[in-house]
């Protein structure tokens, strides 16, 4: 009896050193990948024991997309280094008395100037006979700029033709001046925000112009006195709506270019490019100056 208790210790004392050798080696092995992954060298995870002791509770080799993802966490820092490059304007130079100057504002500078030397070029060899086909080409796109704001706000305010057809130059300039290197203005939020002020002054000005300063006040409360405060709102909605609008359309197009830059990097960017930096910039410069018209509108009504 004595031997066969002899022999039961002895297998044992036999099984807990397999279980010690086993598990020292399963630690090594996990050590050995551990380190593996601090050179780079394989795509290893690992949990750790959340008492804080070191100890590694449980571990195992990360799939080839599970790898991909982790390796793409760099990638993904990028783009979001790249989005707030676009999201924040940088100090070009400062002026004693008007303080720092952003890069949207000398690219608004830039435009301006080109905008008012092409105007003295482009006008000053006119002529009633006989005129020149850049002549023609500019009445026809003046005519039809004419013709299509006074569909929207009628032929009796044509005065404010003028201002809406300026904005509307300038918008196109600016939402497309990427294709030539420089950092469209409508990115910066101060910019668009400028213009829907800009935008909520002419509206209002147009209905107080039209009917009078009573009325205007008065238009507040209608149909009943109860909506007089989501009609204030609405004079600040509307130039916010604007500003959002634009600003957010810029934007997500930049964020769209990049992303398909990252996905399909070779040529599906190039036709998207040239759909977000031409086509939609002039789409949006058409709905800014349209929406603002359809606006003067209904406070003239």
């Amino acid at each position: 009896m004595l031997q066969l208790l002899e022999a039961v210790v002895l297998f044992n004392k036999k099984e807990q050193l397999n279980w010690d050798n086993k598990r020292t080696a399963s630690a090594e092995k996990r050590q050995e990948k551990i380190q593996g992954v601090q050179r780079g060298t394989a795509p290893f995870f690992c949990t750790k024991n959340p008492r804080g002791t070191g100890e590694i509770l449980s571990g195992g080799i990360l799939s080839a997309r599970e790898y991909d993802q982790g390796k793409g966490g760099s990638n993904t820092g990028n783009l979001t280094e790249k989005l707030m490059e676009e999201l924040n304007c940088e100090t070009v130079f400062t002026l004693p008395v008007l303080g720092g100057i952003s890069e949207s504002v000398v690219v608004t500078w830039i435009i301006m100037a080109v905008l008012v030397i092409l105007s003295i070029i482009l006008t000053r060899n006119l002529r009633v006979e006989n005129p020149g086909k850049v002549q023609l080409g500019l009445e026809a796109a003046i005519s039809w700029a004419q013709d299509f704001f006074e569909g929207v706000i009628g032929k009796e305010n044509r005065r404010y033709i003028p201002y809406l057809i300026t904005v509307l130059l300038y918008l196109a300039v600016a939402n497309t001046i990427a294709l030539f290197g420089f950092k469209p203005p409508t990115k910066d939020l101060n910019v668009t925000a400028a213009l829907a002020v800009m935008s909520m002054f002419l509206i209002e000005y147009s209905g107080i112009r039209k009917n009078g300063l009573k009325h205007w006040i008065r238009h507040f409360g209608q149909p009943v006195p109860v909506v007089a405060p989501i009609m204030v709102l609405e004079v600040v909605i509307r130039p916010l709506s604007l500003c959002m609008r634009l600003f957010g359309n810029m934007l997500a197009g930049f964020v769209v270019l990049e992303l398909l830059k990252y996905f399909v990097p070779l040529i599906v960017p190039i036709p998207v490019s040239f759909y977000f930096d031409i086509f939609d910039g002039l789409l949006q410069a058409y709905v800014f100056v349209f929406l603002t018209a359809l606006f003067m509108t209904e406070e003239m009504e």
